[in-house]
């Protein structure tokens, strides 16, 4: 499996905007005019009316179906109360999916072992899920008053100062007082109604105008966390589902393997070896009417065998060197950097060995890498480290060749970070144009 080495790595900005995107006010300037600023207002203003919905549900059908738990009645309303929170779940999960653009997987289905109501009523009695959904109502109802008081009270009071030199007037042609009431009592009463105080009273506006949508952003990220914690699928159901994939991964990497294996036999020394037979077969022929013929032809098949048993070598080391069963990563990779067109420093620093599984991907991994260099990057050096941090396997192969290798767009290096994800590995690609490439992986370490 090759990598190419191309042209664009495809990185955008640091700040994480698209290349060639520039904002002529900072941050804390256009954020009151942003779109996302009032969707995640309005996500605040629509949480109490549908928190008291989910709230009132919840408390009055959980209620119910405990009073009931005494007569069979109860466990049918008690898993009504737990079907109404899922449904209510999945439109917190749209509702944060519009309004907040935060993307929450859906939780694992219900499992039922049967077709029936009574197999469905004991599924969702026994589905983490819907009790989690009901924990998300109960949570969010309080949340949600506190964040509708503080954010209308914060925008209404910031937008008010704000435009306080446009409707102060109000206050000396229908009020009977200056301006707005700063301070009063029997003796003393402080109105803002000169144009210099007119003015702070504007710039405090603004002040919390520009505030408002942090404070707010710093609410709904709660929201986010309630709703990604309890409404999403639980830690293990997630685990599961990346091992289920990963599984996946290692199957389509074996069969390919194992279709590779097979590719390169039949091509390769299998049709050398048929050719022998015949050759041999002629030279036998040959013995008796021409021996000097049927010499020079054994000459020649004795060739061939040396160029097959070679092949044979170049393969059984492609699938696991003996060298790596040996002795281990630093000999197998000081022996396949051999082998590199160019240059190669390798470093091996480990306590010990690996387990043979990821001792066996460590050995792909740079193989591949070195393979890639040799063929793409024009380099006129290289260097390949190994070492141990606390539990993760650490390998790091750069280059100082033409760079540009990026792992996203479907290339050899997605195939190695496929393999590397299947066992909780992490392959990381830092290769500008006109390189340098510094190409990391990590792997769980396990003996």
């Amino acid at each position: 499996m090759a990598t190419e080495y191309g042209h664009g790595y495809g990185y955008g900005r640091e700040d994480g905007r698209p290349a060639g995107t520039r904002h002529r006010l900072p941050a804390a300037l256009r954020a009151p005019f942003e779109a996302r600023t009032w969707r995640e207002f309005g996500y605040v203003l629509l949480s109490l009316p549908l928190s008291i919905v989910l709230f009132t549900w919840t408390v009055t059908m959980t209620s119910l179906g405990a009073g009931l738990l005494v007569t069979f009645l109860g466990v049918p309303v008690l898993a009504a109360a737990l079907a109404g929170c899922r449904g209510f779940g999945a439109l917190e999960r749209a509702r944060a999916r519009g309004l907040l653009r935060l993307e929450v997987a859906e939780p694992e289905p219900l499992r039922m072992r049967a077709p029936g109501a009574l197999a469905w009523m004991g599924a969702v009695l026994k589905s983490g899920t819907s009790w989690r959904n009901l924990l998300y109502t109960l949570l969010q109802f309080p949340w949600a008053v506190f964040t509708f008081s503080v954010a209308l009270s914060l925008w209404s009071m910031a937008l008010s100062l704000l435009t306080y030199p446009l409707w102060f007037w109000v206050f000396p042609m229908y009020g009977g007082q200056g301006g707005l009431q700063l301070y009063g009592d029997e003796h003393h009463s402080v109105y803002l109604d000169n144009p210099f105080e007119i003015t702070v009273t504007a710039l405090v506006g603004l002040v919390f105008t520009l505030a408002a949508p942090w404070i707010v952003r710093a609410l709904t990220t709660v929201d986010g966390l309630l709703v990604r914690g309890l409404l999403g699928p639980s830690p293990l159901s997630a685990r599961v589902v990346e091992l289920e994939s990963d599984r996946g991964v290692v199957v389509d990497a074996a069969a390919a393997d194992l279709r590779r294996i097979e590719r390169d036999l039949h091509d390769g020394a299998q049709a050398r070896l048929v050719n022998l037979a015949m050759d041999l077969g002629l030279a036998k022929e040959k013995l008796r009417e021409d021996p000097r013929a049927a010499a020079r032809m054994v000459d020649e098949a004795h060739g061939e065998v040396k160029t097959a048993l070679q092949e044979l070598r170049d393969l059984a080391r492609g699938i696991h060197p003996a060298v790596l069963t040996d002795r281990g990563l630093d000999a197998a990779l000081s022996a396949v950097a051999s082998r590199c067109t160019v240059p190669v420093r390798v470093e091996v620093d480990l306590p010990c060995r690996p387990a043979p599984a990821i001792e066996g991907i460590a050995y792909f991994t740079v193989s591949e890498l070195l393979q890639n260099i040799s063929k793409h990057s024009r380099a006129r050096s290289a260097s390949v480290d190994v070492w141990r941090t606390e539990d993760r396997l650490m390998l790091q192969v750069t280059d100082d060749g033409v760079g540009g290798a990026d792992a996203a767009r479907g290339s050899g290096l997605a195939g190695l970070a496929g393999r590397l994800d299947a066992v909780d590995g992490v392959l990381v690609v830092d290769s500008p144009a006109g390189g340098p490439t510094r190409v990391i992986a990590e792997l769980p370490w396990r003996t």
